[in-house]
């Protein structure tokens, strides 16, 4: 019997109480805020449980059973963890007293192999221009952000538009915690290792994207920027490796823009504030803004904008090339909205005659400009 299976049986017994949502593939996040109190979301709406573990004792017992099998360390010196469950699934758990109410474990679900942007045009987050548009520009090289806040899809989302990078190149994909499953077949996957109790082995996601420009990738796709890795990535954008991928939490166009400028900075290169605007502003060529609606549920992509650099006040300047806009509800309450092309044409419409990819162009040619 492998290890995994081992795994696998072992996770089954001390997370019983959860299993049917974890099978259930209607649930994405299954949220444990203490042992007798469970929260589901399904359908994108929250809803509580009945379930509940026998005991406080039981969901430690299953969060530490998770972090042996996963080499993590969770205790009182170290009361928060970030794993993952043998499907996948991404977990995170808070021990008290961090956690005033009880160990709170959190579990983020995701679609085997991940989603398509064919499943996000059926799910209504996008349209089939603006997933045409996306797809195009990954063939492009261009450098893209998917920002926005949490829950909103944004690791869906990377993986979805990743579906689009040229089976014939090599992708190196740096995460805090691996989820993203890229369907090309020469992926390199690298994950941060937390530090033993001596403090010995650790790998930071800095460290892992300074060590994957040696891997020669023709992309690199960072899980989340949350730190100084910031610059390293905005650098390497600047001195050759186009096309890179990443998510970033803000809850705008701009504020995402703000966000990288921030994290370059807690670098510990001593960059002037402006310097790090400028080297944003050049890097990124393509935001793409998601929210979720409270309302129904539903998770969209609410703007996909073009960077076009600082302006005379080294202010960001940018245009929306596509713009969700509301019409009202449907029958069942469910919000209606269509993303919309804004009418402006993105900068680097010409290249796509440039490198041959005209002819891949059938939903967005109003976008591109060009004649049918």
């Amino acid at each position: 019997m492998s290890r995994e299976t081992i795994f696998a049986a072992s996770v089954e017994y001390f997370l019983g109480p959860i299993m049917p949502f974890l099978r259930d593939p209607a649930v994405s996040e299954v949220m444990v805020n203490r042992h007798d109190q469970i929260y589901i979301e399904k359908g994108g709406r929250l809803t509580k449980t009945d379930a509940q573990f026998p005991s406080e004792d039981a969901l430690q017992s299953a969060v530490h059973n998770v972090a042996q099998w996963v080499g993590r360390r969770i205790d009182e010196t170290q009361p928060v963890m970030d794993a993952r469950l043998p499907n996948g699934s991404r977990v995170h758990v808070i021990l008290p007293p961090a956690c005033r109410g009880g160990t709170c474990l959190t579990i983020r679900k995701f679609k085997p192999g991940g989603l398509s942007l064919a499943d996000l045009i059926a799910y209504g987050s996008l349209t089939e221009a603006a997933a045409e548009f996306l797809r195009l520009c990954v063939r492009l090289h261009k450098n893209m952000v998917v920002s926005g806040g949490t829950g909103t899809g944004k690791t869906s989302m990377l993986n979805a538009i990743s579906t689009a990078i040229p089976e014939e190149e090599r992708v190196v994909v740096i995460e805090d915690t691996s989820e993203l499953r890229l369907t090309q077949e020469h992926c390199v996957y690298l994950e941060v290792q937390k530090p033993d109790a001596h403090q010995r082995g650790g790998l930071s996601i800095r460290q892992l994207f300074v060590a994957s420009l040696r891997m020669r990738p023709d992309r690199i796709v960072v899980g989340e920027v949350r730190g100084g890795e910031a610059l390293d990535m905005i650098q390497a954008m600047l001195s050759g490796h186009t096309g890179s991928l990443t998510t970033v939490h803000a809850n705008s166009t701009r504020d995402s823009l703000i966000r990288l400028e921030t994290l370059s900075l807690m670098s510990d290169v001593a960059l002037p504030v402006y310097v790090a605007r400028a080297q944003v502003a050049a890097a990124i060529q393509v935001v793409v803004q998601l929210s979720r609606f409270s309302e129904d549920g539903s998770r969209r992509v609410t703007r996909i904008t073009e960077v076009l650099g600082l302006g005379a006040e080294q202010q960001y300047l940018s245009r929306d090339l596509f713009v969700l806009r509301m019409h009202g509800r449907d029958a069942q309450g469910r919000l209606i909205g269509q993303l919309e092309p804004t009418g402006e044409r993105p900068s680097f419409a010409a290249e796509t005659q440039e490198q041959g990819l005209a002819d891949q162009i059938v939903h967005s040619r109003a976008i591109w400009n060009l004649t049918p």
